[in-house]
């Protein structure tokens, strides 16, 4: 059997606390955040486990939630690899707009589409834009063409499972215990892989912020076991306002 793996999604960011999308923005985690990430490092440390190596995206939001749950671990020295490869879905024109807003102009249809379909990618940005990562002094050394103006979860899906399989993979082949703290859409490509979701059940699946996700693996990347760990009311209750965040029901 493989070494042990888990997943994390940042905690709450100031855009999520807005509703706003949020993609590759840079934007800081709220103190709900902050405290979710803590609570992230208690809740894995008391299941015992102890990290061999680590992965984040190269925006703030992972790597702070990431170093604030390695923290409460006592194991803040871990080493991380980051890599934009981890980094949110890029929603092109949409970034920075207003969830229900956005769903009020184009309607429920339209916006579930541009959210969640699997190979739909909304509008996107002039190069010239700011929010083009081409624009960004982190992404100087990346080719400009892997950089993207928009994605769809299909492009995401093709950044984060190589990743996965170059980088992840053989630590979990070598027996070690391995953390990634990511994105929702980063990592639902990643457990769409994993659990064998497919393209139409994907846009269902909603992960929610702070809370870790163990995986047990056999050696042919078939899951064992999975299941978030904490208190099971409480991810119910975080899981579900994923889901609600583009509605225009409160």
């Amino acid at each position: 059997m493989l070494g042990d793996f888990v997943i994390l999604r940042h905690g709450q960011s100031t855009w999520n606390q807005s509703n706003l999308f949020t993609g590759w923005h840079d934007v800081p985690l709220t103190a709900q955040g902050e405290a979710e990430a803590t609570a992230a490092g208690v809740a894995m440390a008391q299941s015992g486990l102890v990290f061999d190596a680590s992965h984040t995206s190269v925006l703030t939001r992972a790597v702070v939630t990431q170093h604030l749950a390695l923290t409460a671990m006592g194991q803040v020295w871990l080493p991380v690899q980051r890599s934009w490869k981890l980094n949110e879905r890029h929603y092109g024109a949409l970034q920075g707009l207003d969830k229900k807003a956005t769903t009020a102009q184009h309607g429920d249809a339209q916006t579930k589409i541009w959210r969640r379909s699997f190979d739909i990618a909304p509008p996107p940005v002039d190069s010239l834009s700011p929010e083009h990562p081409a624009n960004d002094a982190r992404y100087r050394y990346v080719a400009p063409s892997d950089l993207p103006a928009s994605e769809c979860l299909k492009d995401v899906v093709a950044r984060v499972i190589p990743y996965f399989r170059q980088q992840v993979l053989p630590q979990l082949q070598a027996g070690k215990t391995v953390l990634m703290t990511a994105h929702g859409n980063s990592l639902r490509a990643l457990v769409m892989f994993l659990e064998n979701i497919s393209e139409t059940e994907i846009s269902e699946l909603n992960i929610p912020t702070g809370v870790p996700r163990l995986y047990a693996l056999q050696d042919d990347l078939s899951v064992k076991s999975a299941h978030y760990l904490g208190d099971a009311d409480a991810i119910a209750a975080a899981t579900d306002a994923v889901a609600r965040q583009a509605t225009r029901q409160p």
